[in-house]
């Protein structure tokens, strides 16, 4: 009869895979890798995620909770739509600008892997849809004619945020408050 595995071994095989899939890249990890990070069986290893894909599926998962998180808390005390902009971009500023920081997931992932429409892809693309479709909704709560064209400078801000340098986050905040601010007369 086969052991149950220790409670907890799941997580424990998944932060070892999202450490090793962020820092060198999904394609570049092995899952052989992932079994001596963890400490784990490749037998457990399976037992638990089926193949790569539901390894990388479930890491993505686990990074879009963690920023679902942070970017919530950030917008908890803004009010009005501007504030709340201004708190999305200054929350993804900080992000960038973490010790460590080696990129967005998700567009790291989409890059490893461009045309894939594997489970991670759908988890990367989905998150990103998501994250799109709330800066839409705070830019068409602005009022301000034209919203499809601020929600796209707005959105290629962000994107460069994610290509930048943590030197340069300030710079992206300041520029979406001053896309924002209402005009002058």
């Amino acid at each position: 009869m086969a052991r149950s595995p220790a409670p907890g071994t799941r997580d424990t095989i998944l932060t070892a895979a999202a450490g090793l899939f962020y820092e060198q890249g999904v394609r570049a990890v092995g899952m052989a890798q992932v079994v001596d990070v963890a400490g784990c069986g490749k037998n457990l290893l399976y037992r638990h995620f089926a193949s790569k894909a539901e390894l990388a599926a479930a890491y993505l998962e686990l990074v879009r909770q963690e920023r679902a998180r942070s970017a919530g808390e950030a917008l908890r005390w803004a009010g009005n739509p501007a504030d709340r902009l201004i708190a999305l971009v200054t929350e993804i500023a900080d992000f960038v600008r973490r010790p460590g920081y080696r990129g967005c997931a998700f567009r790291n992932y989409l890059t490893e892997f461009p045309g894939d429409d594997d489970e991670p892809a759908r988890v990367a693309k989905g998150y990103l849809a998501e994250t799109r479709a709330e800066v839409e909704r705070l830019v068409g709560q602005l009022g301000r004619p034209d919203p499809a064209l601020l929600t796209d400078r707005i959105w290629l801000i962000v994107n460069g945020l994610h290509a930048g340098t943590p030197e340069q986050a300030q710079t992206a905040v300041d520029w979406v408050r001053e896309l924002i601010s209402p005009p002058r007369e």
